[in-house]
């Protein structure tokens, strides 16, 4: 069997509810390996994973949300509720942040030995590795299926795991020099990644929410698409895009000879619109038809305040 195949084919929804059983375990395993090492960098860990729980759980419900059906209040669909699920992350890993790196200063002024540090480190080594399985699996499916929720929980994992393995080089170097200093450290250093991380995942959801122009490498497929169908009597402008969750719109003015039919003019915008579909996955594609010898100038008046 393909894993990278299945992975990419898995539905967002059953890795997310996956997420939220591993979250729950990692959980279990991080508090136990606190529990018995007293390591305020394990602790920081397990707080990290509680935050992969609600995260996980709030994704799944925005995922949810948002592949329901365009309706009469919301005629473009529900895309954009993964936006939500974004930024909640964002924001909870920065709560998280806090409380990790207030707990690490305060062990500093404090510093206390620690015990057990085979069992504790073990725990944290097996429970970053369920993670980082699920992490991969998850932003190839995210990719695939163009779900942000679903990249975002994914790219929290990774930090996750990044955060565990330095979490356990600063305990084993504790265990070996003996400089019970080095665990609080590393904890101040776990919350400052995270912190980063979280404002990364808001500064994207808000960018999603605002409309953001669709990627260059898409407008570059959608031009190509579109330089297919140019000859002197056909030409296209006023091209605009924007992301909506796994959606991508464009809106564009279509010239033609003015002395065409409406159905030989609709059949040419017909094809233009499928050939867009078919070379930019989700995309959806509004063309106004004009006459060559018709330009339109339209401007906001908000615009110009």
């Amino acid at each position: 069997m393909d894993l990278r195949s299945t992975a990419k084919n898995a539905s967002p929804t059953l890795l997310l509810r996956l997420s939220i059983v591993v979250a729950i375990v990692t959980i279990v395993m991080k508090t136990a390996a606190w529990w018995i090492t007293d390591s305020v960098g394990l602790l920081s860990d397990a707080m990290e994973s509680l935050v992969n729980l609600a995260s996980a759980a709030f994704a799944l419900t925005m995922v949810t949300i948002a592949r329901r059906p365009a309706d009469a209040d919301h005629p473009y669909g529900h895309h954009k509720a993964e936006y939500f699920s974004s930024g909640f992350e964002g924001l909870a890993i920065i709560v998280a942040a806090v409380g990790i790196a207030w707990a690490a200063v305060q062990r500093l002024f404090h510093p206390q030995p620690l015990g057990l540090l085979g069992w504790g480190l073990a725990l944290s080594v097996s429970s970053s590795a369920l993670n980082g399985v699920l992490a991969w699996a998850m932003l190839q499916s995210g990719r695939k299926h163009r779900s942000m929720a679903l990249e975002g929980d994914a790219r929290h994992l990774i930090t996750d795991v990044w955060t565990s393995a330095g979490v356990v080089l600063g305990v084993g170097l504790v265990a070996l020099t003996g400089w019970a200093w080095l665990d609080p450290a590393v904890a101040v250093g776990v919350a400052l990644n995270i912190l980063r991380e979280g404002a990364h995942l808001m500064w994207k959801s808000s960018q999603g929410l605002m409309d953001e122009a669709l990627e260059p490498e898409v407008m570059e497929e959608v031009g190509k698409t579109l330089a297919a169908f140019e000859h002197p009597a056909i030409r296209f402008d006023h091209l605009s895009s924007r992301r909506s969750g796994k959606r991508r719109f464009i809106d564009l003015h279509m010239h033609m000879p003015s002395d065409w039919t409406l159905r030989r003019a609709a059949a040419v915008r017909a094809s233009v619109e499928q050939a867009l579909m078919s070379a930019v996955p989700g995309l959806r594609a509004t063309i106004q038809l004009l006459p060559n010898d018709v330009e339109v100038h339209s401007q906001d008046e908000d615009d110009l305040i």
